[in-house]
């Protein structure tokens, strides 16, 4: 099992959501908003002025769990589904050694 986390500006998170709930290998995710800034702040299409002024941009975090088999392939799905967002959204691949309900 593998947890796949995407960073995007919260201008996508309606087209993520969008994405994600048609790959049938995604049975669920969980979004967080967050806060960051990088070294490609000047030259983000998404920033605002206020961005600018403040040094961050206002994100969101996509935690999704997937069989280890259907990361790259979701991954892929992404990637040419989200054209916009094509150099300014982030993700990484991490083990999960335990998942379940309490």
């Amino acid at each position: 099992m593998k947890q796949l986390t995407l960073i995007v500006h919260t201008d996508s998170q309606k087209d993520l959501t969008d994405q994600l709930r048609r790959i049938d290998k995604v049975r669920g995710f969980t979004f967080s908003h967050v806060e960051g800034r990088g070294a490609e702040l000047e030259s983000d299409p998404f920033l605002s002025a206020r961005d600018k002024v403040v040094g961050y941009t206002p994100r969101v975090r996509a935690d999704i769990l997937l069989d280890d088999g259907d990361v790259d392939p979701t991954i892929e799905t992404l990637r040419s589904a989200l054209p916009g967002a094509q150099g300014h959204a982030f993700f990484w691949v991490t083990a999960v050694d335990k998942s379940g309900h309490l």
